[in-house]
């Protein structure tokens, strides 16, 4: 089993370092082989994924990510910039399936900015669509026009595209609460009319699932007003990046939100939701347990090994049982601790 470790940039390389980690504890003979990708690799490779990077991530079964980015490359022309290279490997992988668990900690109620009699026992799934959409579509850029500046960027999908991550909605709803809301813009935007047509015809290839539609504005409010009405929301790739981040404060803190991009045979890239965090880059309080319970999705989706994925989950409550935090979910009465201290708790819980 070959996994392809990319730290990044930012706070990438000490929340991969503890990840890693608590991957060799569990003794289950991986083969890792680090490499560059992001502003790392801008300066090492002039590249933000560079081909040897290109070569050992498709020849791994997983990729475990940190994060990439910083200030120091936003002035890069777009090519060159760290999101770059993110979104090359997407594509390059064909990972069109971000799967993202919103779950809240009943340790962490507190942490979260919602009461908690309304965030208690949330479990949400994202699905959201990640090679398609705005973010890849053609032309896009910025010209001159009639003697000024004129941005322009094109949202399409095809309607393989829209079916393909329904599925993959409807399956994992199977396994759940047998829910899922489709969320879209189709009263203004022709591209999602499509989107909701294709979800109907796809919902009647399961029966067994209750499918919802909602626009994108109300589908954001209805997350901080009653968010325990979802159980899988699926949408595209646009809508999914604004409403998987603000589902992760639901939580307490983005650094609990772990993600998976898998392709079509569940080969995946693994990663914390939240970024680099350059601000407190080298500092040793960055919060590593978003990238271990990424690990624990990778032993599930792409190694099918659920119980050690169940194995990490456990650790990770026991820890937050046992009342240690870092920075961004910490509160009186509990235990603040560093990004390699957590990462010991939960090898210890281990």
């Amino acid at each position: 089993m070959k996994i392809c470790v990319l730290p990044g940039d930012g706070i990438g390389p000490e929340i991969t370092a503890e990840a890693v980690r608590v991957l060799k504890a569990l003794d289950l003979k991986f083969e890792m082989e680090e490499a560059q990708l992001g502003g790392c690799a801008i300066d090492a490779a002039k590249d933000p994924f560079p081909p040897a990077t290109q070569k050992l991530a498709k020849e791994a079964d997983a990729v475990l990510l940190g994060a990439v980015g910083g200030p120091q490359w936003d002035n890069n022309p777009r090519e060159l910039r760290p999101e770059s290279g993110l979104l090359r490997i997407r594509k390059d992988l064909g990972l069109f399936a971000n799967l993202r668990p919103a779950i809240l900690y009943p340790e962490l109620a507190n942490a979260s900015t919602l009461k908690p009699e309304v965030v208690a026992g949330l479990d949400i799934l994202i699905v959201r669509e990640l090679t398609g959409d705005i973010y890849f579509g053609q032309p896009r850029g910025i010209e001159i026009r009639n003697g000024e500046r004129f941005g322009f960027n094109t949202m399409h999908y095809t309607e393989s595209e829209i079916r393909r991550i329904l599925r993959v909605a409807f399956e994992a709803a199977r396994k759940r609460s047998r829910k899922v809301c489709s969320v879209d813009k189709m009263n203004v935007l022709e591209c999602t009319q499509l989107w909701r047509d294709v979800a109907k015809e796809v919902g009647k290839e399961y029966p067994d699932v209750e499918l919802s539609h909602m626009l994108v504005d109300n589908a954001a409010m209805q997350l901080v007003k009653a968010p325990k009405q979802f159980d899988v929301v699926v949408t595209g790739n646009m809508f999914g990046d604004i409403l998987s981040d603000e589902a992760s404060m639901l939580t307490g803190s983005i650094g609990m939100l772990p993600s998976a991009s898998l392709d079509e045979k569940n080969k995946g890239l693994y990663e914390p939701s939240h970024g680099s965090a350059p601000d407190i880059a080298g500092k040793g309080v960055a919060n590593p347990l978003a990238t271990i319970l990424s690990v624990a999705m990778m032993l599930r989706y792409t190694f099918a090994n659920e119980a050690a994925g169940r194995r990490i989950e456990d650790a990770v409550k026991k820890v937050l049982a046992l009342g240690l935090r870092t920075g961004d979910i910490y509160e009186p009465g509990t235990q603040k601790v560093g990004t390699r201290a957590m990462g010991d708790a939960v090898l210890a819980a281990l």
